[in-house]
């Protein structure tokens, strides 16, 4: 027989659990469950009033390491956390891998409020911390190669030049090869130096399908020639707090990449998307403040896909699959949304590659007199 529930008590936990954005459920001490909050629901795939009357053991695998913790808290009364832990089942889902949260519940002897964290969330902040790190790593790498490279390779460019002018025209060649080379490399610097720039970013309320029209109007008459640029927008989303110019810059990056991926096959399509989503919360690099990242925008594309080996390391610098390609384009993309208090994934299957963005919502104490920004200067 399930627990019994006080009325009073019933509404006052949930109000509670349901402000919780993971799963939360509450075990009596006959392994009933008590309570469920709303994402609970979500993750069970039963109404609270299914939950609230059943077993846990009915909605576990068998054998599950989350019947020997709840067992565990029970015994010890200390809250015990385990992580990576797969609860995949046909119910649940395949390849479901969660952080499970157990604690006892002093009040009520024998009951324990389990909480769970999908991984894929989880691993999303890693990643994007990763993402963070590894644009820090440019950040010094560029400083250091514009003192220590750029002035040395003026003066081998200055000396070639100067051996070009009685030099034979078989040794002409290799006085331009030297001066081409060293062009080559300070424009790689160059590029670098961007990621060096730590001046505060301004940031004003941008409306995002502004800027993805801008965009597909430049590849489409650019690199994107001949392939088809879908719209998948979502008309009610409110304006992102970001900059303009630099959204711009990553969806141009993400639109090139894309398009370079299809290449010359039949029927390529690139898909713009933007949709509303209930985002994770993510600090602000420079800053004590977290944010909420609601607003999802995607680049999908159904080129031939992102090798697997390539998928985990996409975002560190110097990564790239192109012949002629410096692997600081995705690199700098990272950067710029990671500044912006943002969230970048890449989702890839041999029929396609998908380029997610989570950013925060423009509110109106941000900049109570900003304009909406469509074409910012």
């Amino acid at each position: 027989m399930s627990s019994s529930m006080v009325p009073a008590a019933a509404d006052a936990a949930q109000i509670v659990l349901n402000t919780i954005r993971r799963p939360v459920i509450m075990i009596g001490r006959d392994n009933f469950i008590t309570f469920a909050n709303a994402d609970a629901e979500d993750f069970f795939r039963s109404s609270a009033a299914v939950l609230a009357r059943s077993e846990l053991s009915r909605f576990v695998p068998f054998g599950s390491p989350i019947l020997t913790l709840v067992e565990q808290v029970r015994e010890r009364n200390t809250p015990v956390n385990e992580y990576r832990v797969d609860v995949s089942s046909p119910r649940l889902g395949i390849e479901k891998m969660v952080d499970i949260y157990v604690s006892p519940v002093p009040e009520l002897r024998g009951s324990v409020v389990l909480m769970l964290q999908e991984r894929s969330v989880a691993d999303k902040i890693d990643r994007q911390m990763t993402h963070r790190g590894a644009a820090r790593s440019v950040t010094g790498l560029a400083a250091m190669l514009a003192h220590e490279i750029k002035n040395p390779l003026s003066g081998i460019r200055g000396a070639a030049q100067l051996l070009e002018l009685s030099a034979s025209d078989e040794d002409r060649a290799l006085t331009r090869l030297i001066t081409d080379e060293t062009d080559r490399i300070v424009a790689l610097v160059d590029r670098m130096e961007v990621f060096s720039d730590e001046r505060p970013i301004d940031r004003y309320p941008v409306n995002i399908h502004v800027v993805l029209d801008h965009v597909k109007a430049i590849a489409r008459n650019g690199f994107a020639n001949g392939i088809k640029i879908l719209e998948d927008y979502d008309p009610s989303l409110p304006p992102v707090y970001a900059n303009r110019d630099q959204l711009v810059q990553v969806f141009l990056n993400l639109v090139k990449n894309a398009a370079e991926a299809i290449g010359h096959q039949p029927g390529g399509e690139i898909t713009l998307s933007t949709a509303f989503r209930s985002g994770i919360r993510m600090s602000i690099p420079g800053t004590q403040d977290r944010v909420s990242l609601p607003l999802e925008f995607c680049v999908h594309d159904n080129g031939p896909g992102v090798s697997e080996d390539i998928l985990p390391i996409l975002f560190d610098p110097f990564i790239t699959t192109k012949p002629n390609g410096s692997g600081l384009g995705l690199a700098l993309v990272a950067k710029i949304v990671g500044d912006h208090g943002g969230v970048i994934e890449c989702d890839s299957t041999p029929r396609g590659t998908t380029f997610r963005i989570l950013l925060p919502a423009w509110k109106e104490l941000q900049a109570p007199d900003a304009d909406i920004q469509g074409d910012h200067a």
